[in-house]
Parts: structure tokens; sequence; C-alpha cells
């Protein structure tokens, strides 16, 4: 049921503010790492402190991950992935690239949709997958072997990103019995779990930033990653999933936008077409699920 205080402009904004948001990460992301402080220790601090912040609002349904570990667990492994690689991508690739690669997760959760929840595959859901997939042959063609496959570790990073997204959706849909806050929750922890991991495989060596980093790193989590989830909840949560789903797609004319003003980054002809199919599989996946609502 929608809040007294919901009303149909501010879910509207919430959403373009969050896509804003995600659409800008990838510039104090490298601000980060230009300031000596890498990827995955700014993705450590900011994931850290939205975590805190999870818990110490939502302490009163901690119980949920008694009554519910599998659940929360596989949505950190997938939520705390996608977080991650996403962050490693944007820092690395061509941040629309990576973008548009990470926009095939509608292909992804049609698969994982008919794998895990018996989800049948219509017509509609068989244009997505073939319009994705045309889209991804495309964006990954490489002309030096003649076919389409991950040209950069980004690109690797980016499409597994937007599968770890996809079984985050599927995870989501199975456990709609777990509180939202506990959601967010496990999925911040899953983020700072797996930076963690990952730095102390790779050998934990701690920075020596320039000055104020660890404190940007800091705020990124309070004023980036816990607005841009809480933002996006409430979007969600208060309009039909085919419009905030469109919406959200603001995502891409932001990194477009702002990767050509502030990294003079620029796309092949054929990558733009690609980027468009894929946007369009996007498109016709909203409208699909909420036709099917």
């Amino acid at each position: 049921m929608a809040s007294k205080f919901s009303h149909p402009w501010l879910a509207t904004g919430s959403l373009l503010v969050a896509a804003t948001m995600w659409g800008l990460l990838w510039y104090p992301m490298r601000l980060l790492e230009q300031a000596g402080l890498p990827g995955l220790w700014a993705t450590l601090i900011a994931y850290t402190v939205a975590s805190v912040v999870g818990i110490a609002s939502g302490f009163r349904y901690l119980t949920e991950f008694v009554r519910y570990p599998a659940w929360l667990l596989g949505l950190a492994v997938a939520a705390g992935w996608c977080n991650v690689a996403f962050i490693l991508a944007i820092i690395d690739g061509n941040v629309v690239r990576v973008v548009l690669l990470f926009y095939l997760s509608p292909l992804w959760t049609v698969l994982l949709g008919r794998l895990f929840l018996g989800e049948h595959i219509d017509r509609a859901a068989a244009l997505v997958l073939t319009v994705a997939m045309g889209g991804a042959l495309l964006m990954l063609w490489d002309p030096s072997i003649g076919v389409p496959w991950p040209q950069v570790e980004a690109d690797w990073m980016a499409i597994s990103a937007g599968f770890a997204f996809a079984v985050n959706n599927v995870i989501v849909r199975g456990s709609g019995h777990v509180a939202l806050v506990a959601k967010n929750t496990a999925a911040w922890v899953g983020g700072a779990a797996l930076a963690g991991v990952w730095i102390a495989v790779a050998g934990p060596v701690l920075p020596t930033p320039a000055p104020g980093a660890w404190w940007a790193a800091v705020a990124l989590g309070l004023l980036g990653i816990v607005i841009m989830t809480v933002t996006v909840q409430y979007g969600v949560t208060h309009m039909p999933v085919r419009r905030s789903a469109i919406i959200l797609l603001f995502e891409l004319v932001v990194a477009t936008v702002s990767a050509q003003l502030l990294a003079h980054e620029a796309l092949l002809p054929r990558e733009w077409l690609g980027g468009a199919l894929i946007v369009a599989s996007a498109v016709i996946a909203a409208r699909w699920k909420e036709n099917a609502s």
C-alpha cells in the first residue's frame, strides 16, 4: 500500500535522483583512485559505512538473518558481486560501454527466471532474448579475432555485474516474505565483505592516499550508496514496474553525457547500435513485466 506521504512526482524524482547518482558514480570513484585510494578500498569503506547505517536503522529486523539465512546469504553474494564488479569496471573501462553491457541483465533475468522460477518464455521474453543477444554481439565484436568476445577485463566485470544483478532480482522475487530492510542490509554487507575478501586475496597493503580521501570514501557511503539505494527502493515501491524500469534507464543518459564531458570517452558506431538494442531489450522487458503483472 502506498504511503500517505507518497506522490507520483516524488517517486519519479526519487528514481531520477538514483539514476543520476548511479550514472555519475564512476567519477568520484576515479577521483579516489587518482588520490591514491584504490577502488577496492573505496568500495570496502563505502559499503561498510552503508552496512552500519542499515544495521543501526533496521536493528529490529536482524532476526530475519536467523529466520531466512539462505535467502539473505544468496542476496549478499549476488548483490556484493554486482556492486564490486560494477565499480571496478567503471573505474578501469569505458563508462558508457560498461553501463550498456551491465544492462544485459534483462537477458540473464529471463534465462534465470526460466531455470529457477519456472517462468514461461513467451513471445515477449523471446524478443528480449533476441534483441539483447543481438546488441551484445555488436558490442562485443572483436575485429582482431572475428568473433564477439569481451575485449578487456572491464567488459568481463560489467557482464558479470549484470548477471549478478539478474541473480539478485531472481532472489528478490523469490523472497517476498523477507523484510526489505534486511535485504538492503544484506546487499550492503555483501558488498563490504566481498571487497574485504578481494583485498585479502590480492594482498592487504594499506594504501596511503592523499589527505581527506578516507573521509571522502566515508561520505560516498553515506551520501552515495545509502541515498541511491533508498531512493531506488522508494521509487520502485510507489510506481508500476514498467515506469520505474524505464525511468532508471536515465542512468545511461547521465553516464553518456558525463563520460564525454569529463573523460572525453566515446563509442564506435557499431557499439552505439549494439547499445541501442540492449536498451530496447530493457524497455521490452519492462513493458512485458508490467503487462504480466
